[in-house]
């Protein structure tokens, strides 16, 4: 589904829909195609280990694919949510179960990669911080808990939120989506089923069909991996566009161990032609911040000057070293 300007789209209106139209979107299951029983695993208990590996394999294969099927739904969504970040909105991942957790996995790598605040870019799961670690699958059911998490992210009309569900009909993730959409929220739906409630409930609907499971109806599997993919696809290029990276470096990123202040060295030498020992003096005189380093070796600024000259630059590092 594309991007939509109204809110009425397949007879359903995001805003009106009561919390019986979102339990009446969960019940048969006998149309999704993430719960098609593929003949072709019929054997699967009879099978070795080896032919297990190849058959899920070949299955991860069609992944890709069905990615890249999506894109022209994928990437107007991409750029609507990096114009509110720009912006200074948020970016909010809402799912239950392994769509949360995915959710909660992509938004807590942003800080150490990209060095964004907490805050900047979050992941909601049904049931919260414990369901992360243990299933609580009855929550995914729960409307007014989907609304009330909206609520309790203060979110507005500068965030982004991204409802993620394979069925593409949770109910929690399903009003969390109407309640964002009524808070004047940018709403982004991913799920895995063509002509879905949440497509409908979003502005933007991404349906990336990867068909049925090795194991039917497991969507912890195809299903999780096009939404890791996509959910890999907005956090990266919104923080490229926010200019978080310099060429494919993450000069942004948090060097906060022994490994990671290697990678810092490592960058500052490849972007200045610098020597290691060159490379890490300027960046401790920076706070171990790369690209202030940079600037250090190679426009000769102090820490305070390179900073005003980014920030005037949007975060750009490429548009300070070049004068744009």
């Amino acid at each position: 589904m594309t991007s939509r300007d109204g809110l009425q789209q397949g007879g359903f209106a995001a805003t009106s829909w009561h919390e019986g139209g979102f339990a009446a979107a969960a019940g048969s299951l006998d149309t999704l195609e993430t719960e098609r029983v593929d003949p072709r695993y019929a054997s699967l208990d009879r099978a070795s280990i080896g032919e297990l590996a190849t058959l899920m394999n070949d299955a991860d294969a069609q992944v890709p694919q069905a990615v890249r099927a999506a894109l022209p739904q994928i990437v107007p969504a991409i750029e609507a949510v990096t114009q509110r970040m720009r912006d200074g909105g948020r970016l909010l991942y809402v799912g239950a179960g392994t769509p949360g957790r995915l959710g909660v996995l992509d938004a807590s790598e942003c800080p150490p990669t990209f060095s964004t605040p907490p805050e900047l870019v979050r992941g909601v799961i049904a049931g919260g911080e414990q369901a992360v670690f243990t299933a609580q699958e009855g929550v995914e059911d729960d409307t007014g808990a989907g609304r009330e998490a909206v609520v309790a992210e203060a979110v507005g009309p500068a965030d982004s939120v991204v409802g993620i569900t394979a069925s593409g009909r949770t109910p929690f993730v399903l009003a969390a989506v109407a309640e964002a959409r009524e808070r004047g929220a940018l709403t982004v739906g991913l799920s895995c089923n063509t002509g879905t409630a949440l497509s409908a409930a979003a502005e933007h609907g991404i349906e990336v069909v990867v068909g049925p499971e090795v194991v039917a109806g497991s969507t912890r599997l195809k299903a999780g991996t096009a939404q890791k993919l996509v959910l890999n696809m907005f956090s990266t290029i919104a923080m490229v566009q926010l200019g978080t990276t310099y060429g494919n470096l993450m000069v942004d990123l948090n060097a906060s161990n022994a490994k990671l202040r290697e990678r810092a060295i490592g960058m500052v030498r490849t972007v200045t032609g610098c020597t290691r020992e060159q490379a890490a003096e300027a960046l401790d005189a920076s706070g171990m911040r790369v690209k202030l380093a940079i600037l250090r070796l190679e426009r000769g600024l102090d820490a305070p000057e390179a900073s005003a000259r980014l920030a005037a630059a949007g975060g750009r590092l490429r548009d300070v070293l070049e004068g744009l």
